[in-house]
């Protein structure tokens, strides 16, 4: 399995590395993509992809936070080549539920890390919450075949997927899909097509059952992939393969 969003970063996942490496790894985890959302936090991320040959990282600006962290295209380039185990640009998008940052600058720090993401032909990580018009919109007007979307911890609608499909995107499944009120959710993901699906923790958030309302961490990744798996009505193994797959050709090309 591939947790392709968590944050190693954040306790009490940082200071326990060690064993959370450990327990992923004894459920079969082998890749973990660690995920940047400020400039502070970075050297954390490029230490911690130092610490174990499974752990890849991004960088970029979280959305809550572009009112702190705007940054240009030129320098989210120049971080990511800081290191080859940088393999994605993001958490980037548009939150309007919160709106932690006003609407304009979300916007703009969005455009630039699609811009950074096109130039780097490595894939753009994206956060959407109450923003699927917007994000749709600024992701159709920058088109490119270099252009490769994943929606993270996807919870938009049904229709929202089949208009970004087009587009190159793909869809991660996080622990909500285990939720029991989360059944407009399950059936988008019952709908997304096989080889456009990943599956992550967001740890150490959103926990799936039945361990929510717990820290999460990235040996819960096996949780979510039996739930997924159960949806669509295949083996979990069939699953494990077919999001490995995905990840894989999305960030290394095979």
């Amino acid at each position: 399995m591939i947790d392709s969003h968590c944050h190693l970063d954040r306790e009490p996942l940082l200071s326990n590395l060690s064993q959370v490496l450990i327990r992923a790894k004894y459920a079969g985890v082998e890749k973990l993509l660690t995920i940047c959302t400020t400039t502070r936090e970075y050297p954390n991320i490029l230490d911690i992809i130092s610490k174990d040959p499974i752990i890849y990282g991004t960088f970029g600006i979280h959305p809550h936070e572009t009112k702190n962290y705007f940054i240009k295209k030129d320098e989210i380039v120049k971080k990511v080549k800081m290191s080859n185990k940088i393999i994605g640009v993001g958490e980037t998008g548009l939150d309007f539920y919160y709106n932690n940052s006003d609407k304009d600058t979300q916007l703009k720090s969005f455009q630039t890390h699609i811009e950074a993401a096109v130039s780097l032909n490595i894939p753009l990580i994206i956060h959407s919450r109450n923003a699927e018009n917007e994000t749709y919109d600024i992701l159709k007007k920058n088109y490119s075949k270099n252009l490769k979307i994943l929606m993270h911890c996807y919870t938009g609608s049904t229709d929202l997927a089949l208009n970004l499909l087009p587009l190159n995107a793909y869809f991660s499944a996080s622990g909500i899909i285990t939720f029991k009120n989360s059944s407009l959710l399950q059936e988008t993901f019952k709908n997304i097509p096989e080889d456009k699906l990943l599956i992550e923790t967001d740890s150490p958030f959103l926990s799936p059952e039945p361990n929510r309302g717990k820290k999460n961490e990235p040996s819960y990744i096996k949780f979510t992939a039996q739930k997924l798996a159960n949806l669509r009505n295949i083996e979990l193994e069939r699953l494990i393969t077919i999001t490995t797959n995905n990840f894989n050709k999305l960030f290394f090309n095979t």
